[in-house]
C-alpha cells in the first residue's frame, strides 16, 4: 500500500500561483495513475487531474485546463500540480490518490 502526503498549499491571491506536491513511499508508485482531487465543505471531492503511470497522458476537469499541469517525477515518488491564474472557486482541500490511497490533504484558499 502506498502512503502519500500533500504539500504546498496555502494562501494566495487571484491570478497568484501555487505548486502542489505528493510525495509517496514505496518501491511501487510507478505503476500507479496518480489523480488530484479537490473537496469545499458540504459538496463532494471533485476530480480535478490525472496522470497515468508513466506520465504519458493527463486529464483535466474543465474548469481547470489551461491553468493547471499536473506532472511527476518518478525518481523522487513525487506528483506534482501546477496552478496557476487561480480564482477564488480553486479554493478547496486538494487531495492525491494513488490505487485506494488518499493523502491528508492540504488546503489551498484563493482571494479575491
Amino acid at each position: 500500500q502506498v502512503q502519500l502526503v500533500e504539500s504546498g498549499g496555502g494562501l494566495v491571491q487571484a491570478g497568484g500561483s501555487l505548486r502542489l506536491s505528493c510525495a509517496a513511499s514505496g518501491r511501487t508508485f510507478n505503476r500507479y495513475d496518480v489523480a488530484w482531487f479537490r473537496q469545499t465543505p458540504g459538496k463532494e471531492r471533485e476530480l480535478v487531474a490525472h496522470i497515468t503511470s508513466s506520465g504519458s497522458a493527463t486529464f483535466y476537469t474543465g474548469s481547470v485546463k489551461g491553468r493547471f499541469t499536473i506532472s511527476r517525477d518518478n525518481a523522487k515518488n513525487t506528483v506534482y500540480l501546477q496552478m496557476n491564474s487561480l480564482k477564488p472557486d480553486d479554493t478547496a482541500v486538494y487531495y492525491c490518490k494513488a490505487a485506494a490511497s488518499w493523502g491528508q490533504g492540504t488546503q489551498v484558499t484563493v482571494s479575491s
